[in-house]
């Protein structure tokens, strides 16, 4: 090589690879830039949909040997609950773009999944889901080789936007769930765009119908298809943790805003006598409180992250028992964020005062957010299932949901 060569293959070689986390700092500092009059605005954030596509970040759990990041669960757990600290609707779209490619690796034979992976690594493809079991209204109707989707679907986030969808519907011979991933933009396939709640936005959450849709049976995910072995059954604990770590995000958000307030804003109560707020014995108990709650649930989600991670590299010689102790720790993990996440999301205004209600700041936008999410899974029959544990050692039963 020529001298001026060397110096710049000397200088390429010293330039540091950003690592996923530090992708994800920037990319959240760029988003919260406009959280506040996204949130307002509502609809699908397409600027920072792209700007996630150019990151790479969309094949982060995507295996080395098929172009992604090849990244653990623990690590992208760290991703998505970066992001939701700026922007929770984001992070539940960029979650559930993992918890989908999840559900093709665990529910489908290599030759399906492999493929699948490395088109969405080459092509930073968006999944979407239009999965939801519980809404019954999308039919199946089995022909020679392939099936026919008919119907409608709720709670699809991610599908606006998306190049493919996670769907599921009832065959109606038998009334079997089918499961199948399919191009978004297929013939028959149309997105709604009717999500309109108080939180979470700008996840497009809104319905999917499906008019005569074909689906190939090459596209179905049958081998093993969901619940069918403990491996499979790692889905909804993938889908678990990562909403917990959506929670620890919003209240690690709140947390951060109410402190900037506080320490820049908030006047001192009049009959506190004390000069700053800062040395108000009433606000240092509060947030005395909100560092005990975020610590207890930062270290119950990354050990549910670590214990995943371990059952997640035993595949097929995965137990039933260690799949049940993944469960608990996850259990306890999400219910400890629900309540973390609710109290620093309400009390944070003891701590910021009236003016902190101002519309135009939009504070109410973490207690918003996670109040609407929490709300899908009550938290009463999550307690239930610890204590079926903790008192009859019953290990929670395998569902879409647990």
């Amino acid at each position: 090589m020529l001298p001026e060569e060397l110096e710049t293959h000397a200088a390429t070689q010293a330039t540091p690879v950003a690592s996923p986390l530090q992708i994800a700092q920037t990319l959240a500092s760029d988003f919260a830039l406009t959280a506040v009059e996204r949130d307002f605005a509502g609809g699908t954030p397409k600027q920072e949909r792209d700007a996630l596509r150019a990151s790479g970040l969309l094949s982060l759990v995507i295996p080395q040997a098929y172009g992604g990041l090849g990244a653990n669960w623990v690590d992208t757990m760290q991703v998505v609950r970066e992001i939701a600290k700026a922007d929770s609707s984001i992070a539940h779209v960029f979650g559930f773009q993992h918890l989908m490619l999840a559900t093709v690796r665990l529910f489908s034979q290599p030759a399906q999944w492999e493929r699948w992976f490395t088109l969405t690594a080459q092509h930073q493809w968006f999944w979407g889901n239009a999965l939801n079991p519980l809404d019954e209204r999308t039919t199946v109707k089995a022909f020679n080789g392939w099936v026919e989707f008919s119907g409608r679907k709720s709670f699809c986030s991610g599908a606006i936007d998306s190049e493919m969808l996670i769907a599921s519907g009832l065959r109606q011979a038998d009334g079997q769930l089918l499961i199948a991933a399919v191009p978004t933009a297929r013939s028959g396939i149309t997105v709604i765009q009717d999500w309109d709640n108080i939180g979470q936005r700008q996840t497009d959450s809104g319905s999917v119908h499906f008019e005569k849709v074909r689906v190939e049976d090459s596209e179905l995910l049958l081998d093993p298809g969901p619940l069918s072995t403990p491996f499979s059954c790692l889905r909804p604990l993938v889908a678990q943790l990562i909403l917990t770590n959506i929670y620890l995000g919003i209240a690690e958000g709140a947390f951060a805003d109410a402190r900037q307030y506080s320490l820049g804003e908030m006047r001192p109560w009049q009959t506190s006598k004390v000069a700053r707020v800062s040395e108000d014995p009433y606000v240092l108990s509060h947030y005395g409180d909100f560092w005990v709650g975020l610590e207890s649930t930062r270290a119950l989600a990354d050990r549910a992250a670590q214990r995943l991670d371990e059952a997640w590299a035993q595949e097929a010689k995965l137990s039933e028992v260690t799949r049940g102790e993944v469960a608990l720790c996850i259990s306890a993990a999400k219910v400890q964020a629900t309540r973390t996440g609710l109290d620093i999301t309400s009390r944070m205004f003891e701590v910021t005062g009236s003016r902190a209600t101002h519309a135009g700041l939009r504070l109410d936008r973490h207690w918003r957010n996670l109040r609407t999410h929490t709300l899908h899974d009550p938290l009463d029959y999550k307690i239930k299932e610890l204590g079926e544990w903790a008192l009859n050692k019953r290990f929670p039963e395998p569902t879409f949901y647990s």
